[in-house]
């Protein structure tokens, strides 16, 4: 047994956070809050629009988000930022940094876009968006 937990580590598919776990989140959150920050700056979000990407938290606690940085994020919200993480790590992968940080705001032509732009899918389709944007850029980038 103790042969297939660790190959399952060596193969990247180690057992994920518990991110239900009150300790864990509180551990992560400022990071993450961090991240998400740098990312929305990055490709240049309105704050309306990070606000739905964080799952359509209220202007007052995104601006506190903001200003503190280090209030414990719920499940939802750590596995919203994971996602929109994952997101841009393959976009700077695939792309030019100014295309990698551009690439949300742009119309896209893929089918699952419908010609509208990754963010507009992003937030209307919520978590289930988010997933398939991060495994279609990770297939993009052969799954690694």
């Amino acid at each position: 047994m103790a042969t297939l937990d660790r190959s399952l580590v060596s193969a990247g598919l180690a057992k994920p956070a518990d991110l239900s776990n009150k300790d864990i989140a509180k551990r992560l959150s400022p990071s993450a809050v961090k991240a998400f920050l740098k990312i929305a700056g990055l490709w240049a979000l309105r704050d309306q629009d990070a606000r739905q990407l964080l799952g359509g938290i209220s202007n007052g606690a995104y601006y506190q988000l903001k200003k503190e940085g280090s209030r414990r994020l719920d499940q939802d919200r750590l596995t919203r930022i994971s996602l929109l993480t994952g997101i841009f790590k393959a976009l700077n992968i695939l792309y030019s940094k100014r295309l990698a940080d551009h690439w949300m705001q742009l119309p896209n032509t893929n089918p699952m876009f419908e010609g509208d732009t990754p963010l507009a899918y992003l937030i209307k389709g919520g978590l289930p968006a988010m997933l398939r944007v991060r495994q279609l850029l990770d297939a993009r980038r052969g799954g690694r």
